[in-house]
């Protein structure tokens, strides 16, 4: 994985934060915005092997384990009607 690709991953994490700031939040967008990349969109794989790794993890609140686990059942229904 380039270090280009890490950063925007970076950025786009941080919207996805509830923790973060809207005035940061809006940073990130126009940051990527501007390097021309669309905030929505992931890796399936790369998202999909952080949530999984999340529901496991020990350190992890229940809370966290909970959106991880709804993230991916969305996830899937995405990928199923995609196709």
């Amino acid at each position: 994985m380039s270090h280009s690709t890490r950063v925007n991953a970076g950025h786009k994490a941080a919207l996805h934060n509830p923790n973060v700031s809207d005035e940061t939040k809006q940073h990130e967008r126009e940051y990527l915005e501007n390097e021309g990349v669309d905030e929505s969109s992931t890796s399936h794989g790369s998202s999909h092997k952080g949530y999984k790794a999340t529901t496991h993890n020990p350190n992890v609140s229940e809370e966290a384990k909970q959106h991880a686990k709804d993230e991916l059942e969305h996830n899937e229904k995405l990928h199923n009607y995609q196709h």
